[in-house]
């Protein structure tokens, strides 16, 4: 017999956009593996004891993984602090799945958003796989992403008609978009590129907290509503103690 894991994507916020495929896996898993992170917020565990709660009537046996710490923010070198960083989750990971996850049995990863996006879980299980030393097979479930809650949100198509849209770390567009990039999602943005890249001819498609009861929505021309948009994310960092915002820069159509 094998085992397996199964990586299961909960959406960007909102409860109601587990699917009806994850609410399967959660009610079927034997064994689930939370990753608490460094400094891990208190409504982000709680997200996902709801998620269980609401999808699952009996006991779940529950393995904790502590995070190692995060050094890159301020790493002289940024590639071996990431590379020292995923070495030290596989080590953890591998050895608690080997422990805890007996043949025949099945394994599970909550997954913010979706497992295939700006998301991590999945390439360590990979390489945990990989390294076992009995076969271990994957299922992926796909959720819905910050990236789909925010222009459903707003109301607006992610790519336009005949043309391309990127999706990238902020630290890629620290001297503004490139001539040839008209449309681009940027994540990972905790220095608000935003605020300092050339606004013309750039409107903004801002939200934070998507799919929560704090869920902040501001659209607009750059150069009309980035103070707006560092005031509001500021006061809501500190109020909060934690930030999850994304945004969408599109360059203009010419008339």
């Amino acid at each position: 017999m094998s085992r397996e894991l199964v990586l299961i994507g909960i959406g960007a916020g909102d409860p109601d956009w587990v699917t009806l495929e994850a609410v399967r896996a959660i009610d079927a898993l034997d064994v689930l593996f939370v990753v608490l992170k460094e400094g891990e917020y208190d409504e982000l565990v709680d997200a996902r004891r709801a998620v269980v709660e609401r999808h699952r009537n009996r006991p779940l046996h529950t393995v904790e993984l502590r995070d190692p710490p995060r050094p890159w923010r301020t790493a002289p070198d940024y590639p071996a602090a990431v590379a020292r960083w995923r070495r030290q989750r596989l080590e953890q990971w591998s050895a608690a799945v080997a422990s805890e996850l007996a043949d025949g049995r099945t394994g599970g990863f909550l997954v913010w958003g979706d497992p295939s996006l700006f998301e991590s879980t999945l390439a360590i299980v990979q390489e945990l796989r990989r390294a076992a030393a009995e076969p271990i097979d994957l299922r992926v479930i796909p959720g819905i992403s910050c990236v789909h809650a925010l222009t459903a949100r707003f109301q607006i198509p992610l790519n336009r008609q005949g043309r391309a849209v990127q999706i990238a770390p902020a630290r890629l567009f620290r001297d503004g978009l490139p001539a040839d990039v008209d449309d681009v999602v940027v994540m990972l943005d905790g220095r608000q590129t935003f605020a300092s890249i050339d606004p013309d001819g750039i409107d903004i498609y801002w939200a934070a907290y998507l799919g929560t009861p704090d869920e902040i929505l501001i659209s607009g021309p750059l150069d009309e509503v980035r103070e707006q948009i560092l005031t509001v994310r500021a006061e809501a960092a500190a109020r909060k103690g934690w930030m999850f915002d994304t945004y969408l820069l599109r360059r203009r159509r010419p008339n």
